[in-house]
């Protein structure tokens, strides 16, 4: 089984709690992929000029709490 076709003729013959399954270990898989190229931006260097931004916009109070965010306030 090696073709997305196969994969997916696949899970239609599982059951609900296995198709449940395993989207959360897709999900996970996804998630651990993202937190690897997260890593590897931050090490090379990559997310340095918006991290910068960041500390800029934050210095000059351009930013609102994630209080004012969720409340819409």
């Amino acid at each position: 089984m090696n073709s997305l076709p196969e994969i997916q003729t696949a899970i239609r013959h599982l059951s609900e709690i296995e198709v449940r399954q395993l989207s959360n270990w897709l999900q996970e898989y996804l998630e651990e992929a993202w937190d690897k190229q997260i890593e590897a931006d931050a090490k090379s260097g990559r997310l340095d000029k918006l991290i910068q931004q960041a500390n800029q916009d934050i210095d000059a109070n351009r930013v609102k709490s994630l209080d004012e965010i969720i409340h819409n306030s």
